[in-house]
């Protein structure tokens, strides 16, 4: 697939490698700027509305103007795909940043435009994880106070992400004064006697568009679902264990720190909860 990369305060289309920025880019000296990462099945965007919606807090929150009005972003997104000819199953994956202007930690002049792109890329579903679950370890959350800010200050979940995968897992589960936040890359939901837990959406973790989804699903299939932070201890006595993105899904977790959860296979709730997304979007059940 030919992938285009566009400069969406510009309306301008261009080949991906064709980008530059001056060096003094705020995104890239600063990380001051917001990100989405949007699921697209079979070509068409999954949970669209709900990623701009996110976009536009993450900007509010940061004090950052953006170039264009929601009905706009979403129609440039979808002109996007239609120029890539997508059909396949994907990402787009949108930035926005500041703008360019000499390097100094307050905010450029008002009237400095800010960086905006997004570009689409080929991206299979994770079947064989959906499938079997995944191990994560658990790691203190040593981010900053606002993760519900869907910013470009990523270094901790990086090197969180890093940690899990020189162990050989999938995630890092993050704790806070000995509470579970949610994963590196990911939200996490404990289920115990049939009731779903997952920390509140507070500043200290990121309200994922999945995640608003899940608690939707799991009030039609009348599971009651808690916004309580568990503990790490917890973990060990889940009946299940999962966590939710836009590219994981709704993801079994079988293993914690080496032990298996419960039987160390996926959860019937678990697996209730994937049919339901599958079902939302409109894609095909791999685990039936």
């Amino acid at each position: 697939m030919s992938v285009y990369q566009t400069i969406l305060s510009q309306t301008d289309f261009t080949e991906r490698d064709d980008l530059t920025y001056p060096f003094e880019e705020r995104g890239l000296q600063f990380g001051d700027g917001i990100y989405e990462v949007i699921r697209i099945y079979q070509g068409s965007f999954y949970l669209l509305t709900e990623h701009v919606n996110r976009l536009f807090r993450s900007a509010a929150a940061i004090k950052l103007q953006l170039p264009f009005s929601k009905q706009t972003i979403t129609n440039q997104l979808q002109e996007l795909l239609a120029k890539n000819a997508m059909t396949t199953d994907g990402i787009v994956y949108l930035q926005a940043t500041r703008g360019s202007a000499p390097r100094t930690h307050a905010f450029p002049a008002a009237d400095t435009p800010a960086n905006v792109y997004a570009y689409v890329k080929d991206m299979p579903r994770k079947r064989e994880e959906i499938i079997n679950g995944v191990s994560a370890i658990t790691q203190r959350d040593i981010r900053w106070e606002n993760c519900y800010i869907k910013s470009l200050n990523l270094l901790p979940n990086v090197l969180a992400k890093q940690e899990a995968q020189e162990n050989g897992c999938f995630e890092a589960i993050l704790e806070r004064d000995g509470r579970v936040t949610e994963g590196s890359s990911s939200n996490l939901y404990l289920v115990k006697d049939h009731h779903i837990y997952t920390h509140p959406a507070t500043n200290q973790i990121l309200n994922g568009c999945v995640r608003m989804r899940v608690k939707q699903f799991a009030a039609d299939l009348e599971y009651p679902l808690t916004e309580e932070a568990f503990s790490p201890e917890a973990i060990a006595n889940a009946d299940e264990l999962f966590l939710t993105s836009s590219t994981s899904e709704v993801m079994p977790i079988v293993m914690v720190n080496g032990k298996p959860i419960a039987d160390g296979q996926p959860g019937s709730i678990t697996r209730q909860l994937q049919t339901a997304y599958e079902a939302d979007a409109q894609i095909s059940n791999v685990t039936s």
